[in-house]
């Protein structure tokens, strides 16, 4: 009679398990890189959630062009960096407005005064992620 192994299983079973997991951290949208001073950046771990305690500015881009990841304010080696707290602004193209690809703070503020976005503080989406140059 032939002996039968359950180790070939257990090994499918914890690579199919492992395959969900995976894309979840990898479709997570704006994480991963963004971009800082024009320069895409890479996150060192996955972020986590800390709600209304942001120190550095983040933006989220809700409407941009293809290709359009998070900016963040600083970085490490930057005056003020705090080590990835970051206070969430979300930034939306007004309707009239062609959306444009913005890579930088100043890329955002100089598109605000220009009232091409709209900004909005959103301290509920506020995290911690840190960032590598």
């Amino acid at each position: 009679m032939k002996k039968f192994s359950l180790v070939p299983v257990f090994i499918l079973a914890a690579f199919a398990l492992a395959l969900p997991i995976g894309s979840v951290f990898a479709a997570t949208p704006g994480f991963g890189n963004l971009y800082y001073n024009g320069m895409i950046v890479g996150t060192v771990i996955p972020p986590a959630a800390f709600p209304n305690t942001g120190i550095d500015n983040f933006y989220k881009v809700t409407n941009g062009v293809t290709g359009q990841l998070g900016i963040a304010s600083v970085a490490p080696g930057a005056d003020g960096y705090h080590g990835g707290h970051w206070k969430v602004f979300t930034v939306t193209f007004n309707p009239e407005a062609t959306p444009v690809l913005l890579t930088s703070q100043a890329a955002v503020l100089a598109a605000q005064s220009a009232g091409t976005v709209t900004v909005t503080r959103n301290a509920s989406a506020d995290f911690l992620c840190p960032v590598q140059p």
